[in-house]
C-alpha cells in the first residue's frame, strides 16, 4: 500500500462555532449531514451509509474548537480532524478538515469532503 499523506481543506461556514461544534461532535449532528445514521458507545461512533457501517473513535475534542476521529482501519498516526476557527479579518467561522489519503486519491477525497460540507452548510443554513 502506498504511503498515505495528510492534506487539509478549508470551508467558510456561516454559523457560530458552538452550533458548528454540535454538528461535528454529536450523533444527532453528524447524522444530519455526515452519515444516514450515527450511533455512539463511549468514544466509538458507528457511521451507517446504505447498509455499510464504519466505526471511528473520537480521540480528542475541545468544545467549539476541534474534534478528532480515527477510523478503526487507520494507522495509529492517522486521523481526520474538524477544526473550527474564527477569521480575525472577516469574523467568519472557518472549518478546516485534515485527513489522510494516498497522493493519487486526494482530489477524489477532497471532492467527497466538498459534497459532505455542502450538506452541512445546508443543514446549518449557511
Amino acid at each position: 500500500m502506498a504511503k498515505r499523506i495528510q492534506y487539509s481543506i478549508e470551508f467558510p461556514i456561516r454559523c457560530s462555532p458552538s452550533i458548528l461544534y454540535e454538528f461535528l461532535s454529536t450523533t444527532t449532528g453528524l447524522g444530519e449531514w455526515f452519515a444516514e445514521k450515527v450511533t455512539q458507545k463511549e468514544n466509538k461512533f458507528s457511521f451507517h451509509w446504505k447498509g455499510n457501517a464504519e466505526v471511528a473513535e473520537m480521540i480528542a475534542a475541545e468544545e467549539n474548537e476541534y474534534v478528532v476521529f480515527r477510523w478503526d482501519w487507520m494507522e495509529e498516526e492517522e486521523y481526520f480532524e474538524f477544526r473550527i476557527e474564527k477569521s480575525p479579518v472577516t469574523n467568519e467561522t472557518i472549518l478546516t478538515i485534515s485527513d489522510f489519503a494516498e497522493k493519487k486519491d486526494i482530489p477524489d477525497q477532497e471532492q467527497l469532503w466538498e459534497t459532505q460540507i455542502h450538506d452541512l452548510k445546508h443543514r446549518v443554513g449557511s
